[in-house]
């Protein structure tokens, strides 16, 4: 696994990588083939440290972040916080595989709201998937939404979790 550990406004010590490294390196006993770790290490205010690190896994991505006192805590927390998505999300492949499934239920319309501002831009290769994997890939990145380009037809699409804890889809009407 290649491991990145980079900072924002924060120096990266030799320590500190070594630590992050080895916090990050754990979860390979979960996950075999995780290809990249992108670990990002800052302080956001005077005692604000935190830890955000983004995992491949096979053309997945699992996201977790943590904000504390101490970055040493912040890297315990998120790594204990991308242990249990790990393990949440082995638990569900097993059932998928048993015919498990998930509820995703339509909408026939999203609101919006016109006055915006964009702070931050993601780019982000799209593999094709099923809502189902969506909703997966959704979870693993610990976000209330995703898009992606739906394998059966080949257009963006949006699944978000419900505050019911139900999932929704929104397909596109041409």
């Amino acid at each position: 696994m290649n491991i990145v550990v980079s900072g924002r406004h924060l120096e990266i010590t030799q320590a500190l990588k070594n630590y992050s490294e080895e916090k990050i390196g754990i979860l390979e006993k979960y996950v075999s083939n995780i290809t990249e770790a992108q670990v990002t290490l800052s302080v956001e205010k005077k005692y604000r440290q935190k830890a955000e690190v983004l995992l491949k896994v096979n053309g997945m991505m699992i996201q977790a972040e943590s904000i504390t006192e101490d970055i040493y805590a912040a890297l315990d927390e998120v790594s204990e916080k991308l242990e249990k998505q790990i393990k949440k999300y082995k638990e569900k492949m097993k059932d998928f595989r048993k015919g498990g499934d998930k509820k995703i239920v339509p909408e026939t319309s999203a609101a919006s709201d016109p006055e915006f501002g964009i702070i931050k831009r993601k780019k982000f290769a799209m593999k094709p998937m099923s809502p189902e994997e969506a909703v997966d890939q959704m979870e693993l990145m610990d976000k209330d939404f995703f898009i992606f380009s739906n394998s059966a037809t080949s257009e963006f699409n949006v699944v978000y979790k419900r505050k019911d804890g139900n999932f929704g889809l929104i397909e596109p009407v041409k």
